[in-house]
């Protein structure tokens, strides 16, 4: 069984839906070096497709993802620790990397590791009953590489709380902090999912990297490169 399911819908004429599913339910997707590598490579695989034109990210079984598997976190060591924690910046970066529009479909539970990897994505969508956690100061460890984008989610304030306390927080809370940008299921994904295809592929993907870099530059490089693309998008 794959551990990484990936489905292509639509034809090129319309242009093309990628659909990733974290596809071991019955470990509630619990992350492995392995896993990670294979959601990474499928990221990967995808940036030279010119039909694509999104991509949503789900989870089989009963919920989207449980965090890291804790059987693997039990081998961890200073020699190895960082080693495996990498491996979900690599997911994330190759989510980033991608020049469509990369939506998280949540449900059930979205823990730490899985939490960084939603963050990762554009846009965020949770069923009701989502709960959303960052437990890692509760295993005595310290949450790190993607969660540095949760302030630039949801403030400062909040994403201490999320770090700090370790405490759960459900689906409405995680929409009136700014965590995920609608509450809804699989009609409020295609919902979105519609609205995107819509889109010039080329404009979403200029749109995406400046999203990107107004979280990150100064202003002046955000205006430069802002005004920039706003010149190639008239390109005939």
């Amino acid at each position: 069984m794959s551990l990484v399911e990936l489905e292509m819908v639509g034809g090129e004429a319309e242009g093309r839906v990628g659909r990733i599913f974290l596809n071991r339910p019955e470990k509630s997707n619990a992350l492995t070096s392995a896993f990670l590598d294979d959601l990474a490579s499928s990221f990967q695989d995808l940036k030279t497709s010119e039909e694509l034109r999104v991509v949503v990210l789900a989870g089989r079984g009963k919920t989207f993802c449980g965090g890291a598997d804790i059987s693997e976190l039990k081998t961890l060591n200073e020699k190895n620790a960082s080693a495996f924690v990498e491996r979900i910046h690599f997911v994330c970066k190759a989510i980033r990397a991608l020049p469509v529009p990369v939506i998280a479909q949540l449900h059930g539970a979205v823990i730490g590791g899985a939490l960084e990897i939603a963050a990762a994505c554009d846009l965020r969508v949770a069923a009701e009953g989502t709960r959303f956690a960052m437990p890692e100061v509760k295993l005595a460890i310290p949450s790190v590489v993607e969660a540095a984008l949760l302030p630039r989610l949801m403030g400062s304030g909040r994403a201490a709380w999320l770090v700090l306390t370790g405490e759960p927080i459900d689906a409405k809370r995680a929409y009136e902090w700014g965590l995920v940008e609608e509450i809804g299921g699989e009609a409020a994904v295609e919902k979105l999912v519609k609205a995107l295809v819509a889109c010039d592929r080329r404009v979403l993907a200029m749109q995406k990297e400046l999203l990107q870099l107004w979280d990150e530059a100064p202003l002046a490089q955000s205006i430069s490169r802002s005004l920039e693309l706003f010149a190639q998008a008239h390109k005939k």
